[in-house]
């Protein structure tokens, strides 16, 4: 090899030995500093972040499993869950409760923390849900279509005015109204039903599951969770798509990584764990 040549591959040598032995600081193809590895390496030391978590009572068992997804997605970032109405958590967090991401069962609350200059960005929709009727196994009421929600003698278990719930419900009802072969004044024989008005969709399944009421209108993935509950489909032509959506809390310490938490939730791996308990893409 000529003398050139060989004074040219030393430099190379010497180049690329600089760049990737210990202590170097950059590489071709390398993130900069400025764009962290969202993966630590090995012996890196991890900050622990704790993010309080509000959800709706719907999510409950589908965020146990994020969780701990979100535990090996995420290392050093540890999730408390707390679940209930998103109406109920909504105006927790209006009134200074220390969540940092809000997770609802609908648009509207989470829009209205970004109404309130409560929440910190805007809202992303995450999940879709359908709705479906469930009964007791034995079906004491004879419920065989949604029809016979409106029989005489019927008991209704339903949620309070401001539970997400609620207000698919009452879409639904409207659209079942105007169905074919659906009796005159369906919808008011369905409220008049109505015995008992639950704080969230979990309470509602539960008293179905006690045999205390003889139907209820849920969320399918409420339905295919219980073992303790049949089933009556609402027809396509009637049903109404349920969109959830969640914002990061304004007021809280950790919000880049409540983002980053968002952002997974309604991404492929998020959606993944979602999917597992039935909850559909966003529409």
């Amino acid at each position: 090899m000529n003398g050139p040549r060989l004074g040219a591959l030393l430099v190379l040598v010497a180049f690329v030995t600089a760049c990737s032995g210990p202590g170097a600081t950059g590489s071709v193809g390398a993130a900069s500093a400025d764009a962290p590895s969202m993966a630590p390496t090995s012996g890196a030391s991890v900050e622990a972040v704790e993010l309080t978590v509000y959800g709706a009572a719907s999510l409950k068992g589908a965020l146990d499993a994020v969780k701990a997804a979100y535990r090996m997605a995420a290392p050093g970032v540890t999730l408390t869950i707390a679940t209930d109405a998103s109406s109920t958590l909504r105006t927790q967090i209006e009134q200074g409760a220390p969540a940092d991401v809000f997770l609802s069962a609908d648009q509207k609350n989470p829009e209205t923390l970004v109404e309130k200059g409560l929440a910190d960005g805007a809202a992303v929709d995450f999940a879709g849900n359908t709705l479906t009727v469930i009964v007791p196994p034995a079906n004491p009421a004879g419920i065989g279509r949604p029809a016979d929600l409106a029989k005489p003698g019927v008991k209704v278990i339903a949620a309070g005015a401001d539970v997400p719930i609620t207000k698919y419900t009452t879409q639904v009802v409207a659209n079942l109204a105007g169905l074919s072969g659906y009796p005159a004044g369906f919808a008011a024989s369905y409220q008049a039903n109505v015995v008992s008005k639950e704080d969230n969709v979990k309470a509602i399944v539960a008293k179905i599951e006690l045999g205390e009421g003889d139907a209820a209108i849920v969320y399918a993935t409420d339905a295919m969770a219980s073992t303790k509950v049949a089933t009556v489909p609402i027809p396509p032509g009637a049903d109404v798509p349920a969109t959830y959506s969640g914002v990061v809390v304004k007021a809280s310490a950790s919000t880049t990584s409540a983002h980053a938490f968002l952002t997974w939730l309604a991404g492929p791996d998020g959606q993944t764990v979602l999917g597992t308990f039935g909850f559909l893409p966003p529409t």
